[in-house]
């Protein structure tokens, strides 16, 4: 049979003193508060007594350190999933927000349209690639359960379509904080959630 359950978990703080969109670009480590962070998540997942077969990640730096910690908790070898990756975006490198156009004005040519959004992967796509990992990972073991970790907004757009919600959205209201922990059944060949923890919030002291 395949797997018991399936856990997206956010990679932790990401040093960015300039405040960038860094979407892949290189450079962009985990902060010494988003190692901590990441160990959070890790001891939280193991506070769950769940049996963790298999772990994957996101090909980026930031992932493989936040994965560190749950491969060192459960003695797994990180497997590279290049679906989980986050979305590309013609604004990164930029200042994040209205800071943006202020640096480089041109860039409001890509923000006509939100819904798809035009500046970047579409929402779509990223909850295909997204969705199509999970269930490949869900049937790559015969016990236990699968781990994921991963990016906000594909995060996100992974609850988002199996909510059956509308993919464009707030970012301000997404719930996927800093190593949080996403979790998901499979039944009847769909995702369904069933969970969702935030031991990096609270490790933080922020909730």
């Amino acid at each position: 049979m395949p797997a018991s359950r399936l856990h997206f978990v956010r990679h932790g703080e990401v040093f960015n003193p300039r405040g960038l969109l860094y979407e892949r670009l290189d450079g962009f480590p985990l902060s010494d508060l988003g190692h901590e962070m990441a160990q959070a998540a890790a001891e939280e997942l193991a506070g769950m007594n769940r049996e963790i077969s298999k772990l994957y990640v996101s090909p980026l730096e930031r992932t493989r350190q936040s994965a560190a910690p749950v491969a060192n908790e459960f003695g797994l070898e990180p497997t590279i999933e290049e679906r989980i990756i986050e979305p590309w975006n013609r604004l990164r490198g930029y200042p994040l927000g209205p800071r943006a156009l202020l640096a480089k004005p041109a860039l409001a040519i890509h923000l006509y349209n939100p819904y798809r959004p035009s500046w970047g992967e579409p929402f779509q796509e990223i909850a295909s690639r997204m969705t199509g990992a999970a269930l490949a990972g869900w049937e790559s073991v015969d016990s236990g359960d699968v781990v994921f970790v991963s990016h906000q907004l594909p995060i996100w757009m992974t609850y988002r379509s199996a909510q059956g919600l509308s993919l464009p959205h707030n970012p301000r209201n997404r719930r996927c904080s800093l190593s949080s922990i996403t979790s998901f059944d499979v039944v009847g060949g769909k995702l369904v959630p069933v969970d969702y923890r935030e031991p990096g919030l609270r490790h933080a002291g922020l909730i």
